[in-house]
This record gives structure tokens, sequence and C-alpha cells, in this order.
């Protein structure tokens, strides 16, 4: 079968050197039909990006913006020397103004200038702004602090609780983005036509998040001055962040993977076409990809970042493999066809092998629930059969047409010149086949402590961290959250399933004690900073009706006066009780307020929510989480069950094609050994180095094994043929690493080095998940430099195995 294998892939060389420009003009065409798809590829930072479209979780999350809003809040916390002070106050408003007028897509705007100020005068409900009537002396400056420190709902909302900062809460409304805007006077003659929806305009929700987010930055700069100290945070300010240093940092990775390349195709071949041809191969390889992603309309997301130099690096290996081949019998029988048909003979199948490894390690990711990374997976494993594709046929098309020079003939015939690297190859035969017992328990022993240390890793997401400590951004956020205890909000949902349900005393009390209780909240992971509803304007209005008296605000005994006391606060003119409920009194919305912090830290408050509610309400509401924090914990959490169990399967059907490979099944898995050893042993060195477990570095695993396979079917493959010809191991073994060898050293220097560009990002994850899966790979290519020989030496003492 192996024979006939090989002698197809003769057969479709010589068809290839028959039809070169016949083939030359599809290979263009149908790449051409692919890169005219790149302007439909757009980039998307938002939340619902995370998500597949018909995920539950997300449709839930999108009925409850349809119904109370958006819950991304923009932030601003400004640090004066004194808040209550009349000069800060002014500016404070003025600052509260400029951004009303000029943000757009602004829901709404809240501070200390126009925060809910609800109090009574004689029988009157009078419900107006804080500031409305603003104070003008030191009396009143002293009068308004004093409402302002003792109302709870204002403390960690718009002032912290020592006073020392205040905010401003922007809520925007990015509804546009999928509702169509129909001119008032359509029908009539003048009347112009229904404007294109935002999302036929090739517009996201992400780009008008951006949009909005610049706006508030180009006004903070305006007002930014030592005694007016702003720090601007929230998840749309995060998000952006992200955008920009994906944008930023792939420029800077495909330029360094580019030149890596070139620098490394220079120094083995020292040929034009030995580095412009493998070069052209990724390249377009890497277009095909993107522009495949734009053909069904994938955006291209903050996980996604590493595909463009993931392509790059790994695209080139096969090419190094081939054109190693070509040139060396080229220059020893200047016979261009010969050297193109001989070298696919010899590495075809090896290619095809190693191309489906690395597409199945990347691959494995297709399963899991978080979007971009199952995206990640489908695309890059088909940038790898891109990669293939062009390998097999436009490379030696193009080396077939183009003039090539004979630039050395080795005339005595034998292996290469024993320069310094031939005598390193040598003593790595000598050392692996003289030694072979101790290289493989040292190898066992390393993939012990490995997987011991690997067992104790804990999965982990924390976005914020990502960003460098010196960024604006994180910096912003960690002091509100220091200060105002959150930026993030944990939403419930209270159906009562029927009409005027929130009038029941019982449930509105409930959700007051709840209320309290987790205000208190502190498990050593999290601290809520503030958990409000519904609950509370009713005490506000409770309290008002009855003289402003503070022993007054609670939920009121007497059922009857609650369908009063809103229809009172309706009538005065807010519209506060539409972001708590809906206009039946059927569904209310309860709001935790928290810190931006590790998504796993917030499954314990999660479920203690979930179960509280429902053992507080039982049979009188339905409960349900949502919101974009419950996004991230059901998408992060799934996602690292899911990508767990694509390291088991492509674990397994990586091995069972390096069983199909070897042709022997106890080789086969063997083989495997020193392949799993780097992975498992890096990802122990994870643990004692503290580093975090996270959506990326959870990557590592199945990239790196798919390359470090590619490494070991090379050399199986060409130990095979060596041994089938002498009959000597360690002769076999020797020829091997002189052949195969020279081109694994290569390959595995540029896709290191490729890796380690990822360590010039500016996010950490991306950073520390360069320099771990480079140091995977260079592991790997030890491995396969000596367990590699070690087990076959071993395997052919025990059983005196006959490589057929």
């Amino acid at each position: 079968m192996r024979m006939r294998i090989e002698a197809w892939f003769r057969f479709v060389a010589e068809t290839i050197c028959n039809r070169a420009w016949l083939l030359l003009v599809i290979t263009g065409l149908a790449t051409g039909f692919l890169v005219y798809q790149l302007p439909g590829l757009r980039v998307d930072t938002s939340t619902e990006s995370f998500f597949h479209k018909d995920d539950p979780v997300l449709e839930e999350y999108e009925a409850f913006k349809d119904q109370f809003g958006w819950d991304e809040l923009i932030v601003l916390a400004i640090e004066p020397p004194e808040v209550f002070d009349k000069d800060f106050l002014e500016r404070l408003k003025e600052l509260h103004a400029d951004l009303e007028d000029n943000v757009p897509h602004l829901a709404d705007i809240t501070s200390m200038v126009n925060a809910r100020n609800t109090r009574g005068e004689e029988d009157k409900l009078i419900v107006e702004d804080l500031l409305e009537n603003f104070p003008k002396n030191a009396s009143e400056m002293a009068d308004l602090k004093k409402r302002v420190m003792a109302n709870p709902l204002y403390i960690n909302r718009i002032i912290s609780s020592d006073g020392g900062m205040t905010t401003i809460i922007l809520e925007t409304d990015l509804s546009a983005v999928t509702s169509n805007k129909i001119d008032a006077l359509s029908g009539f003659e003048e009347s112009e036509a229904i404007e294109p929806s935002l999302e036929e305009k090739n517009i996201s929700k992400n780009d008008i998040a951006e949009a909005v987010v610049s706006a508030v930055e180009k006004i903070v700069n305006k007002y930014q001055s030592p005694d007016f100290r702003i720090h601007l945070a929230g998840a749309p300010v995060v998000l952006k962040k992200h955008k920009e240093a994906m944008i930023g940092d792939m420029g800077k990775f495909m330029l360094l993977a580019i030149a890596t390349i070139a620098l490394c195709l220079y120094l083995m071949f020292h040929r034009i076409t030995g580095v412009l041809l493998p070069l052209l191969v990724v390249v377009l390889s890497l277009l095909s990809t993107l522009g495949m992603m734009g053909l069904f309309g994938v955006a291209f997301t903050v996980p996604n970042m590493i595909l463009p130099s993931f392509l790059l690096a790994v695209g080139v290996g096969a090419s190094v493999h081939i054109l190693s081949l070509i040139y060396r019998h080229y220059e020893q029988n200047n016979n261009k066809r010969e050297a193109i048909v001989y070298a696919m003979g010899h590495f075809g199948l090896a290619v095809v092998m190693t191309s489906l490894t690395t597409a199945v390690g990347v691959a494995s990711f297709a399963t899991t629930e978080m979007a971009p990374v199952a995206y990640l997976g489908i695309f890059g494993g088909a940038g790898v059969l891109f990669s293939l594709i062009y390998t097999i046929v436009l490379l030696p098309t193009l080396l077939f047409l183009l003039p090539l020079k004979v630039r050395f003939v080795n005339k005595r015939g034998g292996p290469a010149l024993q320069d310094r690297f031939g005598r390193f190859l040598d003593w790595v035969s000598d050392m692996s086949t003289g030694y072979p017992k101790t290289i493989t328990a040292i190898t066992v022993a390393l993939l012990v402590v490995g997987l011991a240390s690997a067992m104790q890793l804990r999965f982990s997401h924390d976005t914020l961290k990502w960003l460098h400590p010196s960024w604006p951004c994180r910096q912003a956020t960690e002091k509100i959250d220091e200060v105002l205890g959150g930026t993030i909000t944990l939403e419930v949902l209270v159906d009562t399933g029927r009409e005027n349900g929130l009038y029941d005393p019982y449930i509105l009390k409930s959700l007051d004690q709840l209320a309290e209780e987790f205000d208190k909240f502190d498990d050593g992971l999290i601290k809520v900073a503030k958990a409000s509803s519904i609950a509370d304007i009713l005490k506000e209005i409770h309290q008002a009706l009855n003289e402003n008296r503070p022993e007054f605000y609670t939920v009121p005994e007497n059922g009857d006066l609650i369908p009063q006391e809103f229809l009172l606060f309706e009538n005065s003119g807010s519209d506060d009780l539409e972001k708590v409920t809906d206009s039946a009194f059927r569904v209310g919305r309860f709001s935790v307020l928290v810190p931006w912090v590790d998504v796993f830290r917030y499954v314990p408050l999660v479920n203690k929510i979930e179960h509280d509610f429902q053992e507080k309400l039982g049979t009188k509401a339905t409960i349900s989480t949502t919101g974009i924090l419950r996004l991230f914990i059901h998408t992060v959490t799934a996602a690292s069950k899911s990508m767990a169990e694509g390291y088991v399967s492509a674990v397994i059907l990586i091995t069972i094609m390096m069983i199909l490979m070897v042709g022997k099944i106890r080789l086969g898995i063997l083989a495997m050994i020193p392949n799993l050893s780097p992975v498992i042993l890096v990802i122990g060195l994870m643990h004692w180095l503290r580093l975090p477990l996270d959506t990326y570095t959870m990557m590592i695993g199945t990239i790196a094994l798919g390359l470090s396979v590619d490494d070991t079917v090379h050399f199986m493959n060409g130990f095979r043929k060596y041994y089938d010809e002498t009959g000597d191991v360690k002769v076999a073994i020797n020829k091997t690493l002189h052949t195969s060898g020279r081109a694994m050293l290569v390959t595995s220097i540029v896709l290191t080095i490729g890796f380690l560009a990822f360590t010039c990002a500016s996010m950490r994850n991306v950073v520390n998940f360069g320099w771990l899966t480079g140091l995977t790979i260079m592991l790997a290519l030890v491995a396969d430099f000596f367990s590699v020989p070690a087990i076959l030496t071993l395997m052919n003492r025990t059983t005196q195995m006959k490589v057929e």
C-alpha cells in the first residue's frame, strides 16, 4: 500500500510537470476568487461575538436587552480634591452636559447632576434631579452632602462610600444596529426611501460601540486635569482596547513571521526560489483562509489574532522538506523534472500526513462553545489544508516553470558534508542509539512529573488582566473597582408569570431581603458592591409619601398601597421604572454590581444567587440569570469543558494517524510518548510559574501536538526507507538525522521564532501563548532527536523488528 501511494505521488508530480501552465491558471483563478472575498472580512470584539448565533444564552440576553436596554455601561469616575464643592459641581455639570449632547447612541446618562431625588412635599410626590436646585451657599452644600451620603441608592453607584469619588454612568443604545429607520412620511409622494439598516451597511454593533467610546474619550481629554482626574472604564472601553491591541499586534506578528521565515530559508537554501516560493505558499494560504472567512461572513475576533502568524509559520514546513530534497537531488543529477518527481514520491505521503495531523490538532477546537475559538479551529484547519494544496500543486508547478541553476554537485553521492552540524547529528545519533534505556527513562520521568503538575492547573479567564498594568483602561477599572466596588453587573430576571405580579408584597420584600443579603456577600473570591431592584424605588416612594421619615424606607406592609405608590411615581414624570420592570409589572430586574475579576470566580456567586432566589421565592416566580457577565461565565466555562474534550479527541485521532503512518500499532503508540511529553511538561511548567490556563494557553496543547507530530512523521518516514535499505537501526537513524533532521531543525526554528513573535504582543495572554508554544516546539524537536531514536533502538533490540 505504501509503495502504491508513493507511486501515485510520483504520477501526480509527472502530471504537474506536464500540465504546469494549466494548473497555474486554475490555481490562480481559485485563489483570486477567495482573495476577492477579503473586503467582506470585518473585526468584531463585542461580547456577543464569543457566541454562536443560535446559543440559547445569547438569545435570552438579546431578549433582556430588548426589554431593559443594554447593560454594557461606560463609567467615568471623577476624583477631585473635594466632591461637595461649588466649583467642582459646576464643572461636573458642564461635563455631564457635554457628554449628553455629543456622545452618539446614548440611552441614558446618570450622575450627581441628574440622579433621581425622590421626596414628599405635603401630599405630593416629587421626583426631580439631584442638582435641580443648585446649592448656593455652604449650608445648602452641607445639606446636599448629608442627603447624598444618607441615600443608600447613591452609595457605590454615583458616589463612593467615603465621598471622595463620584461617577458619570453612560448607558448605550445600540439597537439601531439591527433595525431599519423608516421615514415618518413614508407613503407620501415626497417621502424618502427606507434607509438601509446599519447591518445592511456592514456596520456592526461593535463599530458603533467603538464610536461611542471614542466620542467619550475625546470629551474626557478636554476635561482631564490634576484637580479633575477622570478614570474611564466599563466593558465597551476594555473591548475597544482589545481591538486596538489586536489590530496593532497583527501587523507586527506578520512582519516578524515573514522576516523570520525569509531569513531561515535563505540560510538553509541560499537560493531566491528557496525563499520566495515557500513565502508565496504561506501568504496565499493566509489570504485564501481570510477570504473564506469573508465569504462565510465570519468576523475576525480577539482569539483569531493568532491565525495569520500561525498559518505563516506552520505553512512553511512542508515546503522546506520538499524543497530540500528537490535541491539535493537536482544538484546531484541536474534534472529538474526527475528531482521534483523523486521528492514528491519520497515526501508526498509524509507531507500529507503532517498537514493532516496539524489540521486535526487545530480543528479539535471546532466543537467548542466559544464561537471565536471554534472558528479558529475551523478556519485554522482549512488554512493548513490550503497550505498543503499550494505545496503539493503550486510549489512544484512554479519550480518546474522557473529557471533553476545547479549551484553545487556532490560528486561523492554520499550524505551531507561533514560540517559542524553534521558532526552534531552524528553525536545525537550515537547518544540516542547508545543509551536508549537512559533516554527513554528520562522521557517517561519528565512525562510523569509534567502530568502531576498539569493536573493541578485550574482554568482561568480574566480579560482585564490580558492588558498591560500600565494601560489607563486597566488602571481605571482597577481603581473604580477598589473605590466603588464594581464596574460590571450580573442581571437576574424574576418572572412572576402573571400581570401585576410584582405588586405582591411578599415578592417585593423578598427582593429587598435578597438585596441586603448580597450587599454583604464576600466569599474571599469576590465582594459584591451593590444589589438593587424595583423594591428600592418602592422604598423611596414610601418614604417620600410619609414625610420623608427614614423609618419608612421600607416595602409597605399594606399591599393595597403598592400599585397606588407606583402609579404616583409614574405620574411624576420619571421613566425609571422602565429600567427595572416591564409595562405589565410581570418581570422584575435584579442587578448585582461586582468588580472585574477572573470569570471563574463568579461561578460560586451565580450558584448562590440561583439557589437563594429559588429558595426565597419558591413557586411564586421563575429565576434566570443574564447580562454581559453571565455571557462571559457561560461561554468560558462551556469552552473550557469542550476544549478539554478536544484535547482527548486530538490525541486519539493523531495517534491513529501515527499508527497508520508507521504501520505498527505498538510503535505508533510508543511514538506518541515523545510527542506528548513536551506538551504535558510545558503545561506542568505553567503550574510552577503560576500562569493561567485561559482560552489562549489552553490552545497550546493541541496546536503544539499537531506541529510536533509533524517532525516525528518525517523522521519515521525517513527511518523506514533507510532501514529497508540497510537493515541496521543505527545506520538508518544516522541517515535519517542527516536528511530529515536538517529540515526538521529549520522548520522547528521557523515555528519557534514565529510563535515567539507573539511575545511582542500588547496583551499578556498572547505573550504567554507565544513563548510557551515556542518552548513546546523546541522540546518536541529535542524529543524527536533523542527519544524517538531511543525508542526505535529499544524496539529493535527487544523484538528484532523488521520494517516492511
